[in-house]
């Protein structure tokens, strides 16, 4: 069994997936045992291409790619990299625009998780391309989150709500850290079945650690003296789309976790808002829309993938 095997997704972006990948070479000792698989989710033939050239060159036999003829999203993506992962202590979820800035991080989070029992999620700290900080926790989605906002929350109920702003000096437990570097525990990961496969892009991180949380009683903890830099979904294009399927996958982690009632409170107070937001900018009539139907998962970005042959 190896210590660690980092999962990491390629989609269109080759050039960012090999940075990442010479950059966990290049700041993991021999102290940590590691493998890194990569999933390519369907990319264009050409960034695939590119990508597979390079990992041959690097000649490194602890990297494994792997080609998806279907993009499957962000969770079925990294399960797809779990079927593939050898046996191992820990999974690294680690998105392919990013670069390790912490000298040997995969030891240090393994070395905490060793250590801290009721730990079942660990991150390091996030920065921006100019090493500035960058926001790496958040509360669980709920009723008061969406409706009173993160601002109000956390001024009323600071012990449940953690400033997400504020510079933490030590390990600390959180709802949920992005889902750009997550260090979770093998056994308690697998133990819960993993990401949701119904998520596409959004919410898997936090429906994972609200999992391990409800089913394990494991928490998820920032580290705030292990850094990492992220260039900020380098893969996806913000549109009204990408605004819709935001929301598609919100409506459905609530439901999952809240029961009905809470979900069709939402239903209603996002109708009420996207219906006069519409009204000032045209082009949210199409999240209006979704809002009117239910959001289901029938309208997610995941069921317009197409088998890519090449």
């Amino acid at each position: 069994m190896i210590d660690v095997s980092c999962i990491l997704i390629n989609y269109n972006t080759s050039q960012y997936t090999i940075d990442c990948i010479k950059s966990i070479i290049d700041n993991t000792q021999n102290s940590i045992s590691y493998e890194i698989v990569v999933i390519d989710n369907a990319s264009r033939f050409e960034d695939y291409s590119i990508l597979k050239t390079q990992v041959d060159e690097l000649n490194a036999k602890q990297v494994k790619l792997i080609r998806s003829k279907l993009n499957v999203g962000f969770g079925a993506g990294n399960m797809l990299g779990v079927q593939y992962a050898e046996p191992c202590k820990y999974y690294a979820f680690i998105n392919n625009d990013t670069l390790q800035v912490s000298e040997n991080c995969l030891y240090h989070l393994k070395a905490f998780m060793d250590q801290t029992t009721d730990a079942g999620v660990c991150s390091p700290q996030m920065l921006d391309e100019h090493k500035k900080f960058r926001v790496t926790i958040d509360h669980f989605s709920s009723i008061q989150r969406e409706i009173l906002r993160r601002p109000l929350l956390e001024t009323l109920f600071p012990s449940t709500y953690l400033n997400r702003k504020k510079t933490y000096d030590k390990p600390t437990k959180v709802h949920y850290v992005q889902g750009s570097f997550m260090f979770i525990d093998a056994k308690d990961f697998d133990d819960i079945g993993g990401f949701d496969t119904n998520l596409f892009l959004y919410y898997e991180e936090s429906d994972v650690s609200r999992r391990l949380l409800k089913q394990k009683n494991k928490f998820t903890y920032l580290i705030p003296d292990l850094e990492y830099i992220h260039y900020k979904s380098a893969s996806i294009k913000k549109n009204i789309h990408i605004k819709i399927e935001q929301k598609i996958a919100l409506l459905y982690y609530i439901k999952k976790h809240f029961g009905w009632l809470h979900h069709k409170i939402l239903i209603v107070y996002y109708s009420i808002r996207y219906f006069f937001t519409s009204i000032i900018k045209p082009s949210y009539w199409k999240l209006f829309y979704i809002f009117l139907i239910g959001a289901p998962l029938s309208k997610s970005l995941k069921q317009r993938q197409k088998i890519n042959q090449h």
